[in-house]
């Protein structure tokens, strides 16, 4: 067997420069794109809300802007406004309302004016939590300075958690309404923005799947949006009629806050539990059972009514929807309710373009 020759075994000197170059080069790219990532990260979220939100009112935009005269610009920011003051100020009274409540409270206690009433003894016989309720309702009616004394660190814990909870709603509040000015903006200069989206799949994907998946994210978008404000409004009128028909004080109020709830996709029974609760001490025992197996039916009619709303207009099958936007929301929080159901509807575009390939 003849040696090989140790030349020919080494890299070709312009393979070796070749290839280093091309990792300085990816690199080089991949290093910007961290950069560039990090400058950007603050805007991304609001930039996506935007977005969203320009995609499921430009067809309020349409329809008004001939009654404005044909004013685009001038539509855009009537429509923004109208949006930043449909959201800030319901927000406003409630946060008044909550400081409020959370001043008188404070003061009741102080000057030993504020009574807690006996508690029925109907509340002794709720399952699990009965008597352990019970009793500390009861010795909070006899002595309420003595009870919050005892349980002191667990009262500062619980209002630690409620004031960061709205600190955390109200930066919320603040970065919807940034994205309300963005979407304006979005919606002001639809044309090119759409022109550039649609250049922009189209180079990704190519011009067959490519120019498709723009029109697509808009319907999906759409579809989700209407699967979460029509399913939240149709869950607040039933939770409403229970409410009110069981007459239960402050029922528009209630019924503000599960809208709220709903939208945001938060379980209504956050606020539902404790009226049922109310409801087993204050009404008799039919009658509060027949009212929580109501608001609990109405409280899940979400989870058949998304599907209905969902998957409306679209060749897209609504199982992949759907499991687009609950694993999206569990991956990336409410954003990626509307994230993952364009992400998976674009994979079963592809996913069905290589089966047609595949037939051929």
């Amino acid at each position: 067997m003849e040696n090989q020759d140790p030349q020919n075994t080494s890299f070709d000197p312009l393979f070796v420069r070749n290839m280093l170059e091309s990792f300085l080069r990816i690199g080089l790219v991949f290093l910007l794109l961290i950069w560039t990532y990090d400058i950007i990260r603050p805007f991304v979220v609001p930039i996506l809300w935007g977005s969203i939100i320009a995609m499921a009112a430009y067809p309020l935009v349409t329809w008004l802007e001939p009654k404005l005269g044909g004013k685009r610009g001038l539509t855009c920011t009537v429509v923004t406004l109208f949006f930043i003051v449909a959201l800030v100020i319901p927000t406003w009274m409630v946060t008044d309302s909550m400081l409020g409540g959370i001043k008188n409270l404070h003061e009741g206690i102080e000057s030993g004016e504020l009574q807690v009433p006996a508690p029925s003894e109907k509340v002794a016989e709720w399952p699990v939590i009965g008597e352990r309720t019970y009793a500390l309702w009861s010795e909070a009616s006899r002595d309420l300075e003595s009870t919050i004394e005892k349980r002191g660190d667990q009262i500062k814990e619980l209002l630690g958690t409620v004031l960061k909870r709205m600190g955390s709603s109200l930066m919320g509040v603040l970065m919807f309404v940034v994205a309300l000015i963005i979407a304006g903006a979005l919606m002001t200069f639809a044309d090119s923005c759409a022109g550039a989206a649609n250049r922009i799949f189209v180079r990704i994907g190519g011009l067959r799947p490519g120019g498709e998946w723009a029109s697509m994210t808009v319907a999906t978008v759409r579809n989700v949006l209407k699967g979460v404000i029509g399913v939240a409004i149709i869950q607040t009128v039933l939770v409403s009629i229970g409410l009110f028909v069981a007459g239960v004080p402050g029922a528009p109020l209630w019924s503000g806050i599960v809208l709220f709830l709903a939208i945001a996709q938060l379980p209504p029974l956050i606020i539902l539990a404790p009226i049922m609760i109310w409801m087993f001490s204050s009404a008799d025992t039919t009658t509060a059972i027949i009212f929580a197996v109501y608001q609990l039916v109405a409280g899940a009619s979400d989870s058949f009514l998304k599907p209905i709303f969902m998957g409306r207009g679209l060749d897209i099958p609504m199982p992949v929807i759907l499991i687009g936007a609950i694993g999206g929301m569990i991956a990336m929080g409410i954003i990626g309710l509307f994230a993952g159901a364009v992400v998976l509807s674009i994979w079963y575009k592809l996913f069905e373009l290589w089966m047609a390939q595949e037939a051929h």
